[in-house]
């Protein structure tokens, strides 16, 4: 596939795609990656399973699973992870016999995926610079020794979103037993700011709203979430919405084809005339960063009509019953709305007044409106505050706890939700402590852990010694790579649970080790028969889920396996602690979640395969608030704008995006086309009027540099990019995730979650001189 970005802007031609989402378009790009992971004969039985009771739970994203499931139950990203995941390639340890790691350093992050599934617990021979063969015995045994040589607070134990909550829960009793409560997860990257955001303002760490809400709401505000990549199973209740007349409201900088208009490929009267459904009623691409102020703007907006109603003797615009009732704040913050000025609201936000005031008369229309969210409000310097921001916005109308209304963010990982909720957390506030003192005779740790970016710091100082990692690409996933390479390769030990060869193998510590797993639709069988795993959606639902193919290799274990013969190898033996009859009968490990956990988990077994899911409950959607003062908090802004950085002349904030061929750091193709952009990913998006007013032309070759005023900001810089025209607000940039980490300084993130600020990165752009002949 030929790069086709500096041909387009030659042509003066802006990369674009007009065709709707789903669609013949989403079945190509399936059988593109089909094509190309060469999967396994079976793999069509296993997507016919996919994502129902008795089946497997999709690998992909954390979208729920309805229990009135259609024929297919998957999405073009579902499809291409379970394609993926079940190649017919193998990574053996032939291949790394031909190998060295410094060579392997070279390939791109899509070449290391397409060497297949990995095989055999590999251990780094540095004298090689290879990794060779091991048994299991020889790889437990190795980093069980190391493990008791070092002081446990020295150590991380990070998880991605895919190990099931049995493994998950296993992992965190492994930390704790061992004696620390450093337990990063996936979510510090991503939607850890709702985590702790979220919590602070309605005493919930998840979203409220359930499967049946979808089918009821009057209308979707939507705030930097893109369905169409990130959660493509999301449009087919979008465009029912729709049809039955419900408003979708959108605030993105970009225009997401998800977003724009979608036909259902399991409907065939669709796909044979393609007929589309238009999703968006009004689309607003406001800047990076001005989510503040653009719902401050509804907010005014809501405020003024209901002032206006008072004069008349109208009916009220706010429920004051529920503010009145179930909040907190709201008196300092409506005079603050009132006072703001229209023209602070549009510079700040980058929409009109016009435009916010036609999207606050939809929402005052609306008697039930669910807001939805992603990344896109997450990954800044002042998340928190956008998602506040949005709570008060939603509490105006009482639009959380009734029917058909919520704060619904939108997760990414299958399970990096149900991992927080059972245990995987390095707050020691939020873990049964009591309980576990009572199940496992043991005194558990009560200081606080390390997030992920904390742990690299630590680690970059020489104060971690080893991490252990249960799935993920940590080198690849985090910012300033090259700092957290060096510090990687510097650790003790690093020993990572793994499907696939990454990039984060290619850094091992002193010592290095790579431990091969099960995927969630193989078979695992343990001396009781295959087991089920269960993960949590984003609603809060639990589903079972398991295998039916046969695993990549004999040698493979399941994660829980895995986590149970570490632990076994490190810690002395405790007879209430039985690691071989919780890997022979996962049942026992839903035993144990259930007792620390028997509000969310009552009848775990009994329950595991209802279709939907079961719902562990959620206290704000039944408005009982678990905040400080007993109260929903409306939070009065500081500032219009979500960054740590003001704007100035030469600085562009930079909002890194995934492609439509990706799924977190695993690149599946070159192909983004809902972007328009085939054949590579080394493109900056940006306006053509920045263009022009910068001086460049489209199609050259450029170089950002990071420029958010810290000492070393300005030697972050990545090169090679196509300077690509794109329909983008002014001010605004966009380039691919995870090639744009490298600007981003470790600790610019949310100053309460330290999530990273990916979607608000100050950066400068400079020509790249070309070669004098």
């Amino acid at each position: 596939m030929t790069d086709n970005a500096k041909e387009l802007a030659k042509e003066g031609k802006t990369p674009h795609y007009d065709s709707p989402a789903g669609g013949w378009g989403s079945l190509r790009g399936i059988a593109e990656v089909t094509d190309e992971a060469s999967p396994e004969f079976g793999v069509a039985d296993t997507l016919r399973r996919q994502n129902k009771p008795g089946g497997f739970m999709c690998t992909s994203c954390a979208w729920p699973k309805p229990a009135n499931y259609h024929p297919f139950e998957f999405c073009e990203n579902g499809a291409k992870a379970t394609v993926w995941e079940l190649t017919s390639d193998r990574c053996t340890p032939e291949f790394f016999e031909q190998h060295t790691v410094s060579e392997l350093r070279n390939w791109t992050d899509h070449e290391l995926e397409m060497t297949g599934r990995l095989t055999e617990p590999m251990r780094y021979d540095a004298a090689s610079d290879r990794y060779v063969r091991a048994s299991w015995e020889e790889a437990f045994s190795a980093i069980g020794t190391t493990f008791k040589r070092l002081d446990p607070k020295s150590t991380v134990f990070y998880s991605s979103g895919h190990a099931g909550l049995e493994a998950s829960y296993l992992y965190a009793l492994f930390a704790r037993l061992y004696g620390h409560n450093n337990l990063p997860q996936s979510s510090n990257m991503c939607h850890e700011t709702t985590s702790v955001g979220l919590k602070k303002v309605i005493g919930s760490s998840v979203g409220t709203v359930i499967w049946d809400d979808l089918e009821e709401t009057d209308a979707f505000f939507f705030f930097g979430q893109n369905p169409g990549t990130n959660s493509p199973r999301f449009l087919r209740p979008l465009a029912e919405a729709k049809q039955r007349g419900a408003k979708i409201v959108t605030f993105n900088p970009l225009r997401e084809q998800g977003l724009v208009s979608f036909v259902d490929p399991q409907s065939p009267v669709q796909m044979m005339t393609g007929k589309e459904t238009k999703i968006s009623h009004r689309y607003y691409q406001l800047k990076s960063g001005g989510d503040v102020a653009a719902i401050l703007g509804l907010c005014k907006y809501v405020i003024e009509k209901d002032d206006e109603a008072q004069k008349s003797g109208g009916h009220r615009v706010i429920d004051q019953d529920f503010i009145d009732q179930h909040t907190t704040g709201f008196d300092e913050f409506i005079e603050f709305a009132r006072a703001a000025d229209w023209s602070d609201i549009e510079k700040a936000s980058g929409l009109s007044e016009t435009d916010l005031r036609e999207a606050g008369h939809i929402y005052i229309s609306c008697e039930r409106v669910i807001g939805v969210y992603g990344m896109g409000l997450t990954q800044h310097s002042h998340g928190a505050l956008n998602i506040a921001m949005l709570v008060n916005l939603l509490c105006l109308r009482g639009n959380i706890g009734k029917d058909g209304a919520g704060c619904c963010p939108v997760r990414g990982h299958s399970n990096v939700q149900g991992q927080r909720t059972v245990g995987i957390s390095e707050k020691p506030s939020l873990i049964p402590n009591d309980k576990l003192r009572e199940l496992f005779g043991f005194e558990p740790p009560m200081d606080q852990g390390y997030v992920i970016t904390e742990a690299l710091q630590a680690t970059m100082k020489g104060e971690v010694k080893a991490i252990l990692s249960l799935g993920g690409n940590l080198c690849r996933a985090l910012p300033e790579r090259d700092k957290v390479e060096q510090s990687w390769s510097a650790l003790d030990l690093t020993a990572m649970i793994s499907t696939k060869l990454n990039r984060s193998h290619l850094f091992p510590g002193k010592e290095g080790w790579i431990l091969p797993c099960l995927g969630r639709a193989e078979i695992d069988r343990q001396a009781t028969g295959n087991q089920y795993v269960s993960v949590e959606d984003s609603f809060s639902c639990i589903h079972g889920s398991v295998g039916h193919r046969s695993p990549a290799s004999e040698h493979l274990k399941s994660e829980l396996a895995i986590v149970a013969g570490l632990a076994k190898a490190t810690l002395p033996a405790n007879p209430k602690v039985k690691w071989d009859e919780w890997t022979a009968d996962y049942s026992h490990v839903r035993n144990l979640i259930e007792a620390c956990y028997p509000d969310d988990f009552h009848d775990y077994n009994a329950r595991l395969n209802e279709p939907g899911g079961f719902w562990r409950g959620n206290s704000a959607r039944e408005r009982i608030w678990e905040t400080e003062s007993g109260k929903a908090v409306i939070t009065t802004p500081d500032q219009l704008h979500s960054r740590n950085f003001e704007e100035r002349d030469g600085r562009y904030i930079l909002v890194t995006l995934r492609s439509n061929d990706q799924f977190n750091t695993t690149i599946y193709g070159y192909s983004d086309r809902f972007r328009g952009i085939e054949g590579t990913r080394d493109v900056v998006l940006m306006n053509q009027a920045d263009i022009d007013a910068a001086g460049l032309e489209a199609g050259e070759t450029v170089t950002l540099f990071s420029d958010d005023d810290t000492p070393d900001g300005g030697n972050r810089r990545l090169g090679g990019l196509t300077l690509t025209p794109y329909n983008i607000p002014r001010g605004t940039i966009a380039g691919y995730y995870p090639e744009c980490n490298v600007l981003i300084g470790l600790m610019h993130g949310d100053e309460i979650s330290k999530t990273p600020a990916s979607k608000s990165i100050p950066v400068r752009i400079e020509r790249e001189e070309k070669p004098s002949h």
